[in-house]
């Protein structure tokens, strides 16, 4: 099942899976805080599975992360994914601390 949050309603936290769907320079350059990279292509039946609870899946500004989450809720739709929508660049936009790899 997949829902919606705008990402100035999210509080990222350690205890939640927050999955970066975008390439890993592009997640490197900066991902919000407790984001984990899961590019688009690495999403699969068995990665869901070793995963408990609800996913919370952004990207750049959107257009990965419909992709994924759709992708995800076709593997299992019994699982909670939420799109956060407004992405990375709708945190920056907010306040929200990012994080830099490089």
């Amino acid at each position: 099942m997949i829902s919606q949050l705008d990402i100035k309603d999210f509080t990222p936290s350690a205890d939640k899976t927050i999955w970066d769907v975008r390439d890993a320079e592009s997640y490197q350059s900066g991902h919000i805080l407790h984001a984990i990279n899961q590019p688009l292509d690495t999403l699969d039946k068995d990665l869901l599975d070793s995963t408990t609870g609800d996913i919370y899946v952004l990207c750049g500004g959107g257009t990965k992360a419909v992709r994924a989450c759709a992708l995800l809720d076709e593997l299992d739709s019994t699982r909670q994914i939420i799109h956060l929508t407004g992405g990375t660049r709708g945190a920056k936009a907010v306040g929200m601390t990012i994080v830099s790899d490089e």
